[in-house]
């Protein structure tokens, strides 16, 4: 393959009191002791009981595994020498945003300034991937093209059905609460680089935003680094969910590239048409039915997956990812983690039960 498709991912980690199983505010300490082992990987979020982490740019999935195992234990060891314990996942669910507090930085004082309660409902966890795309006319090209496929593997990821002690009846609640903010979801088309640069100029000179990293699109190019960033995942519970749906993303690029050198494209379709099929995916996880716009008919998300896989199957070999991609068969036998969160809650009725079930499932595989 004469591209190499880097990758690396974001993490946002839930800080959890085992005792009470509630949030804890614990950041500005987390990072005292953090920054020591894990340097410019460990940054605060906009609450603090919550931590970020983003590993090296990685030249293949076995670096990332190594990457995301590495940081998810040295978190989950400076978390447990403070009587603390990390989760991975959409949101908590009981712990209420009213009652966190916001992490000591001009950055999220001015954000909860500008957006008000907007912002302050956001104690939401997610899971970003990059995949690096030198040629910046590429990376539109492919951000285009993969708009499409984006629900399919939101809903491989869903980890968020429950909000403020309520099953919520969604799979990824997430989703939901992320919408309230401007400049989200699914990117409308753009016919170059060039235009996407008008566009974001437009808005940098009318003060709606100071730069492009206010820009929180679903998937979207990078403003510092030559990559395609897909930021539509809940934050997966399981190293194994994460690995396969960052292989599953870099194989896709892979996919679209190939075809394009080729003359060949996927069909493009109105950002509408792709919202709804995010919205079945938020509803109903892997459960449930997109719509085929090809055929214009509801079709089995599963069903989906597995021509998805059939379409990558030709270029997971090459980029050494067979093993990984195929472990999406197993989330799709398996559940997900909103299914396997509410699988926990039906048979206790106890919400601390599916924390403990998520504290378990974080570090699984990680020592």
């Amino acid at each position: 393959m004469d591209q190499l498709y880097t990758i690396g991912i974001e993490e946002e980690y839930q800080i959890i009191d085992p005792d009470t199983r509630e949030l804890t505010s614990y950041i500005q300490e987390f990072l005292e002791y953090g920054k020591v082992v894990l340097r410019d990987q460990v940054r605060p979020e906009f609450m603090q009981s919550q931590i970020e982490v983003g590993s090296q740019v990685c030249r293949n999935i076995k670096e990332v595994r190594q990457e995301v195992i590495r940081l998810r234990r040295m978190v989950n060891e400076i978390a447990q020498s403070h009587g603390r314990r990390i989760v991975a996942a959409g949101t908590h669910p009981f712990s209420r945003w009213l009652e966190q507090e916001i992490t000591a930085r001009d950055r999220y004082y001015g954000l909860a300034k500008d957006m008000g309660d907007v912002a302050r409902r956001l104690l939401i966890f997610g899971m970003h991937v990059h995949i690096g795309i030198e040629d910046p006319e590429l990376r539109i090209d492919i951000m285009n093209q993969v708009r499409y496929f984006l629900p399919h593997i939101l809903a491989l990821s869903t980890s968020s059905p429950f909000w403020q002690g309520r099953d919520t009846h969604l799979k990824s609640y997430r989703s939901v609460i992320f919408e309230d903010l401007p400049r989200t979801g699914i990117p409308g088309y753009f016919s170059s680089y060039a235009d996407y640069n008008r566009y974001l100029q437009t808005l940098v000179k009318t003060r709606c935003i100071e730069d492009a990293t206010k820009i929180w699109w679903d998937v979207r190019p990078h403003s510092k680094f030559p990559t395609l960033e897909f930021r539509i995942c809940d934050c997966c519970t399981k190293v194994d969910e994460t690995i396969a749906i960052a292989a599953l993303f870099q194989a896709l690029v892979a996919k679209l590239v190939q075809l394009r050198r080729v003359n060949q494209t996927w069909r493009l379709y109105r950002p509408e048409l792709i919202a709804e099929n995010k919205w079945r995916a938020i509803r109903d996880g892997i459960d449930g039915k997109l719509i085929d716009f090809g055929v214009e008919q509801e079709v089995p998300l599963r069903f989906l997956m597995n021509e998805l896989l059939e379409l990558v199957d030709d270029v997971v070999d090459e980029l050494g990812t067979r093993q990984e991609v195929e472990y999406i068969r197993t989330i799709l036998d398996e559940g997900a983690s909103a299914d396997r969160q509410l699988r926990v809650y039906r048979k206790t009725g106890d919400l601390k039960a599916v924390v403990d079930m998520l504290v378990e499932e974080t570090i699984e595989g990680c020592y």
